[in-house]
């Protein structure tokens, strides 16, 4: 299972603030992106996922701003999973700009259904080694 995933995200002009930095909110989908991607790269499919009645839903998130990312920056997003039990997995996230450490960020998520009770993370994962 890839524990690992980086992605490339160029700032949009609609990301940013007034004073051109990219907006404290824009951070957060770009780890969903980041998350979205790392799934898909292990075999996982949040459609059948979905189509089961089964959501991943965030019930925290920390993240640590350290300098400002502004139009145009290309950044490399590298997010990958620190901790998986069997109805809550979590990520961390480190977003660069080259060499430069933008933020850091973690999120926790939960399985559950349609009716927002808790669940088991599906078999349909990709197996759960080396966590």
């Amino acid at each position: 299972m890839q524990q690992q995933h980086e992605i490339n995200i160029r700032v949009r002009y609609s990301e940013t603030d007034a004073m051109g930095f990219l907006h404290h909110s824009n951070y957060l989908n770009y780890f969903e992106m980041g998350r979205t991607e790392l799934f898909r790269a292990q075999g996982g499919n949040y459609r059948k996922m979905e189509e089961q009645g089964l959501y991943f839903v965030i019930v925290q998130v920390d993240c640590k701003y350290r300098i400002p990312a502004k139009y145009d920056d290309v950044l490399t997003l590298k997010t990958s999973i620190s901790n998986l039990s069997a109805a809550k997995l979590e990520h961390e996230y480190q977003l660069y700009r080259a060499d430069e450490l933008v933020a850091t960020a973690r999120t926790v998520l939960a399985c559950i259904d349609r009716a927002g009770t808790v669940q088991k993370i599906p078999e349909i994962l990709p197996e759960k080694e080396g966590l």
